[in-house]
């Protein structure tokens, strides 16, 4: 297995014009390809537009993005690597906020649907429930999405399951510039990594003022590579996996010292629910 995992990030400004974003997306592929990536990364909604910023929701059609699917699969076949594309998923009545990975033989490997939802999301989106845990060329790596980066939640479950790596795509823009929320949202990152112990990517959107980064970050939360602000260019990192040296070591014990009281309050609660019937901490009704 390889040492590293070359990764790319590329934003770029979606509209609600499907066909327009996926001949961004396929000419991204084709440079990604050109530079040996292994695992090309785009941002939320990348492929239909984030709606109602980028486009609306009833002119996303559910035909054209699976049309637009078949074909950017079978650019990875022919590019012969793995890319995460942002859309939105239609379930039978449900949507959701998702990204695809595609492997590099060109198939839907599977997705990871946003479980972080507020405002807009909450009105045009279900929460997901899938994991998003992947392996490419022998690095675990995880999905997530925008506001799954200001809980600690949806990452801890990464965590636990040995993740190397972390891509967040975003869409997270402003009519005017932000520098107070970019830099809170850089932190978010910066700590997500720190916290559990994996190198992070992120991808947004240009679509508007950026407020949120395209960087990568090591799991010591050190700014690796990051673009300019409101630019369009491919971003390139060959991630490694984490080198647990002593100082890591003590962030790997307290973590799972800590994991282990949590299912320790939980088991305890439940017995103390089943036998009382008196609610647990986490059943409480308000």
């Amino acid at each position: 297995m390889p040492s590293t995992l070359r990764v790319g990030a590329y934003p770029f400004a979606s509209t609600g014009s499907i066909p327009q974003n996926l001949s961004k997306i396929c000419g991204a592929i084709r440079q990604a390809a050109a530079e040996q990536v292994r695992l090309l990364v785009f941002h939320e909604c990348a492929l239909c537009g984030y709606p109602p910023i980028e486009t609306q929701m009833e002119r996303i059609s559910p035909g054209e993005i699976e049309a637009a699917l078949l074909q950017i699969g079978a650019l990875t076949r022919e590019c012969r690597l793995y890319a995460a594309v942002g859309t939105v998923r239609f379930e039978g009545q449900k949507r959701y906020n998702s990204l695809f990975l595609f492997d590099d033989t060109g198939r839907q490997i599977g997705c990871y649907d946003k479980k972080a939802l507020w405002g807009w999301d909450s009105e045009n989106f279900s929460p997901g429930s899938q994991p998003g845990l992947f392996c490419i060329d022998g690095f675990r790596v995880g999905l997530r999405i925008c506001f799954d980066v200001r809980f600690p939640e949806p990452f801890r479950e990464l965590y636990r399951e040995g993740v190397d790596l972390c891509a967040v795509s975003f869409s997270d823009t402003q009519k005017e510039p932000s520098p107070a929320r970019y830099q809170t949202i850089k932190s978010h990152l910066v700590t997500r990594a720190m916290e559990n112990i994996m190198s992070v990517v992120s991808v947004n959107s240009l679509s508007a003022f950026q407020t949120a980064p395209t960087a990568f970050f090591d799991w010591n939360g050190s700014v690796l590579r990051e673009s300019e602000l409101d630019s369009e260019r491919l971003l390139i990192y060959d991630v490694e996996k984490p080198d647990i040296t002593f100082g890591v070591k003590g962030r790997v014990v307290n973590n799972d010292f800590f994991i282990a009281q949590e299912k320790d309050t939980e088991k305890r609660d439940n017995y103390v629910s089943a036998s009382s019937g008196i609610p647990g901490n986490h059943e409480k009704t308000f």
